[in-house]
């Protein structure tokens, strides 16, 4: 066959390809060449943002940086609305909407506006030393919001966001969230409802220096026991007549946990004790009080944790398993476990979300970026994206960094470009997807 004749042959083979499969485009192209041009813009604001305190309590701060956001959706054509929170007890959610062609898949993107670090912290400002950025909120999750808006960017300038249906939705409580969550988290869900794929734009992971996908994320749900038994002199403990106490069976419990509850992906944690002759946590998750003597046996005891599963069956049948030992009771004693109806919901690592990592490694193979492996979902803690599981979604969008959630928190620039690359070749293929019938 003469090369003309191949040259023609495979020409028309990548032509029949499938659009994830093809290398890139012009448009694809010219996304990439505008996430480079418009760095140090990006890196503007990111830094903005993360000098605006956000912590979650710091209602006025959440807004703020949801107004500093606004216009960067309002100039690519999004209808942007703003949704009060006061009735959770919170700043409130920035929510934008693109209406494209209807044709496409409908994607909705997930970030959040706040961050662990109140006013109070001692843990403020931006500063840079060569490629890592040190700052409260800039990878969890700043980075991500700057991403969202530089992928887009990147879209409009290449001719592909006029045809994409999106919706961004930018929680103000996704550290700290309102209650009661069901209706702090309404906006989300119905957005969820509204479309067919989520990426969150939570930190990148990595491990070993290798950038990994990340397409499940745990539970996070709390729960309480509450033990009880005669009080008494302590010469008496453990004998017929007084029994243990209550501090004893509280002991008995967390120690069966331990030992009969490990299972894969399944973490059970016990964050604080108290015990004695009264006893009481307070309302906030962050301790309690009690009083009692050496020579007295304990009346009351209570202990408070959480439980982190990987899907609604295990979630089911640990809690089965939890509510069968603390039942076991040691004698004249008692005890209850009550489990919080606000909890995170786990996202299971399905079939479709295992499609969206390949079709992201396609992604990364135009890019000329090396293939990302599914991640171990018990390096993640909970996230927005859970309450919308029943749709198609990916995680770990935003910028790499380190120390989370901690005074130091740094995030890695050369990440952010890369990662607005990705976003904006991913979104701008999954746009392009037929919407599925429902």
């Amino acid at each position: 066959m003469r090369t003309s004749a191949v040259l023609a042959v495979l020409a028309a083979v990548a032509l029949a390809s499938p659009a994830f499969g093809a290398p890139r485009d012009a448009a694809e192209r010219r996304m990439v060449a505008t996430v480079e041009a418009d760095n140090a813009r990006n890196l503007k604001l990111l830094e903005d943002l993360v000098r605006v305190n956000s912590g979650t309590m710091n209602l006025a701060g959440v807004e703020r940086v949801g107004q500093m956001l606004r216009p960067e959706f309002e100039q690519l054509g999004f209808q942007v609305r703003w949704i009060p929170m006061a009735k959770v007890g919170r700043a409130g959610h920035l929510i934008a909407t693109h209406k494209g062609n209807g044709k496409g898949k409908r994607i909705l993107l997930i970030g959040h506006l706040d961050t662990v670090f109140e006013p109070d912290s001692p843990f403020q400002d931006w500063k840079r030393d060569g490629d890592i950025v040190e700052g409260p909120g800039v990878g969890d999750m700043k980075g991500g919001d700057v991403i969202i808006v530089a992928a887009l960017r990147a879209m409009q300038a290449a001719g592909t966001l006029k045809t994409a249906d999106i919706t961004v939705v930018l929680t103000g409580d996704e550290e700290k969230p309102g209650a009661p969550l069901a209706e702090a988290r309404a906006d989300l869900i119905a957005a969820g409802r509204n479309s067919d794929v989520a990426l969150d734009f939570e930190g990148l992971s990595r491990v070993g220096g290798r950038d990994v996908g990340s397409i499940a994320r745990r539970s996070s749900t709390s729960w309480t026991i509450r033990a009880k038994a005669p009080s008494g002199h302590s010469s008496g403990v453990c004998k017929p007549a007084a029994g243990c106490g209550a501090i004893y069976e509280l002991a008995r419990i967390v120690d069966e946990f331990r030992r009969e509850l490990p299972e894969p992906n399944l973490t059970y944690n016990v964050g604080v004790i108290v015990g004695g002759s009264q006893a009481d946590l307070n309302a906030g998750d962050t301790g309690g009080q009690a009083s009692g003597k050496p020579n007295v046996i304990a009346a009351e005891a209570l202990a408070r944790g959480d439980i982190r599963t990987l899907s609604e069956e295990q979630e089911q049948r640990v809690r089965a398993r939890m509510k069968a030992i603390v039942a076991r009771h040691l004698d004249k004693t008692e005890a209850e476990i009550v489990f919080s109806d606000d909890g995170y919901p786990p996202m299971a690592p399905t079939e479709g979300n295992k499609a969206l990592l390949a079709k992201l490694n396609q992604v990364n193979a135009a890019l000329d970026l090396p293939e990302m492996p599914a991640g171990d979902p018990a390096n993640r803690g909970a996230g927005d994206i859970s309450f919308v599981a029943f749709i198609d979604g990916l995680v770990g969008l935003g910028m790499a960094g380190e120390g989370s959630h901690a005074p130091g928190e740094t995030a890695d620039l050369k990440s952010l470009d890369v990662q607005a690359k990705r976003a904006a070749l991913l979104i701008t293929r999954l746009s392009k997807e037929p919407r599925p019938r429902r």
